[in-house]
C-alpha cells in the first residue's frame, strides 16, 4: 500500500526521466490523470495512453527529451502539500514557479489545473506539485 500516491508517481517520472528511459507506467487514479493531461497540453511529455488492464488501469507516459542535447524536458518536480503537511493557496497568492518558466499543479473545487488557470478562474486550492 501506497501512502502518498502522487508522490509515487512523480518519483517515477523522475527516475525514468534520469536513467533516460522512453516510456513509462504508473498505476492509474483519477487525480493522475489529469496531471497527466496538464503535462501533455502544457508540453512536459511526449504522449500518454490510459490503459485498462487491471480494475483501475495504468498510465504510459512517453517522455520528452531535447533533440540536440538528449536532455529531459521536465528538470524537476517536486511534491508540495503532503498527506501529513497540507499546502493551501487561495487564488490571490498562488506561487509562480522561476518567474513563469514552470508550472504549479493544484487541486481546486472546479478540478486539477495549473496556477495560471487557477488565477484566471479565480479559485484557490491544495498546491500538489512543481514542475519545471
Amino acid at each position: 500500500m501506497n501512502t502518498d500516491p502522487i508522490a509515487d508517481y512523480l518519483t517515477r517520472i523522475r527516475n525514468a526521466n534520469n536513467a533516460q528511459h522512453r516510456v513509462v507506467e504508473i498505476p492509474a487514479s483519477n487525480v493522475k490523470k489529469e496531471i497527466t493531461k496538464i503535462l501533455f497540453d502544457q508540453g512536459y511529455i511526449l504522449s500518454y495512453k490510459f490503459e485498462n488492464t487491471t480494475a483501475q488501469g495504468s498510465i504510459k507516459i512517453a517522455l520528452k527529451y531535447d533533440k540536440v542535447t538528449k536532455e529531459p524536458v521536465i528538470k524537476d518536480l517536486q511534491r508540495i502539500s503532503k498527506p501529513g503537511l497540507r499546502k493551501y493557496s487561495g487564488a490571490s497568492e498562488v506561487p509562480r514557479i522561476l518567474n513563469g518558466l514552470g508550472i504549479a499543479i493544484i487541486s481546486t473545487s472546479h478540478g486539477v489545473m495549473t496556477g495560471r488557470q487557477a488565477q484566471k478562474e479565480n479559485v484557490g486550492g491544495e498546491v500538489l506539485c512543481y514542475i519545471y
